[in-house]
């Protein structure tokens, strides 16, 4: 590797299921000059999400597909090194979209600066994306209120872990998460403060939700999509609320993907299923950030990540969140 070159992975071809060795590729491109206004950046952690896969398919969505030969899209802190912009100085760190490479250019006005002290890892997680999706998910657009029985998919992951947290600490009658291990089970439950939790691959999931939820579910957290939607849409309670946050059960299926079968529950028990995205909560994010802060001070939120170290792992780290291997926070440390 030459002393200026910047290492990055680029999208070699559109991939069917999950990514492998041809789907992306290493290679070496002259590290950027800072321009007037600008600061060079070396990447130090990157934030790996499930919607990174359905970015790489040529596919409408809420963001352009990443093009062919183009550096995969991914959220990230990078570490000023050199600055020719003012409010930002070599050593500061900031939050934007780096994509997987080792060196960017950012510029104040379209990359957020941490606040100095703050774990970068833990700026990528509980108080970063994942902790702003579950926090204004649950509260704005689940609406959720005391006393309710509330169910997450994806329990054991970065969104889903907190999503029952919040749950709990908002006067939830009930809080049952479902994930793929006795372990993460546990975690849940120990750990986490979960009231229950469902084991999918090994339980009876629609027998479980009867026993735990017997009155139906008032809000179901849906991470998962697929057949856990439908199971919880056949018990969704009176004026019962579904937020869809993602459905990484079918985001590396090819061909055409099915609806729920049992969307007709939302007209029987006058619910309401309803999907968002945390982009559009942007402006609000010191309002979240504050209030996700001091309930980790105080021990009432905790939070679990899953480091993955070097660039070129970041395929396997992204193909972790659909094999189940991670717990918490998927990250790659560049």
């Amino acid at each position: 590797m030459t002393e200026n070159a910047n290492r990055r992975l680029v999208l070699a071809e559109r991939p069917s299921g999950m990514i492998g060795p041809e789907t992306v590729r290493l290679e070496e491109s002259e590290r950027p000059a800072p321009g007037a206004g600008e600061a060079l950046a070396r990447v130090r952690f990157l934030s790996i999400d499930p919607t990174i896969r359905t970015w790489m398919d040529d596919a409408p969505g809420y963001l352009p597909p990443i093009g062919i030969d183009e550096v995969v899209r991914a959220p990230g802190v990078v570490e000023v090194v050199e600055s020719n912009a003012d409010g930002l100085a070599p050593g500061d760190l900031v939050f934007g979209m780096p994509g997987w490479q080792e060196y960017v250019l950012v510029t104040p006005e379209a990359w957020q600066k941490l606040p100095s002290g703050l774990d970068p890892k833990v700026g990528l997680s509980v108080l970063g994306v994942t902790g702003m999706t579950a926090y204004f998910g649950l509260l704005d657009v689940g609406r959720i209120k005391e006393g309710d029985v509330v169910v997450v998919s994806g329990a054991a992951g970065a969104t889903g872990s907190v999503v029952g947290q919040i749950a709990r600490l908002k006067g939830s009658a009930k809080v049952v998460g479902i994930a793929g291990t006795a372990e993460k089970c546990a975690w849940l439950v120990d750990e986490l403060g979960f009231h229950a939790a469902v084991n999918y691959k090994a339980d009876n999931v629609a027998t479980r939700l009867r026993e735990e939820c017997p009155k139906g579910i008032d809000l179901y957290w849906d991470n998962v999509g697929g057949e856990l939607l439908d199971i919880a849409l056949a018990q969704l309670a009176l004026r019962g609320r579904v937020v869809l946050c993602g459905a990484i059960s079918g985001y590396a299926d090819d061909g055409p993907r099915k609806g729920p079968a049992n969307y007709r529950m939302l007209i029987v028990q006058r619910g309401r299923m309803e999907g968002f995205i945390i982009l559009d909560y942007l402006d609000r994010f010191p309002e979240g950030q504050a209030q996700m802060a001091a309930w980790v001070g105080e021990g009432k939120v905790k939070h679990a990540e899953h480091i993955v170290k070097g660039l070129e792992n970041a395929p396997d780290a992204l193909n972790l969140l659909f094999t189940g291997g991670n717990t918490g926070k998927v990250i790659v440390e560049v």
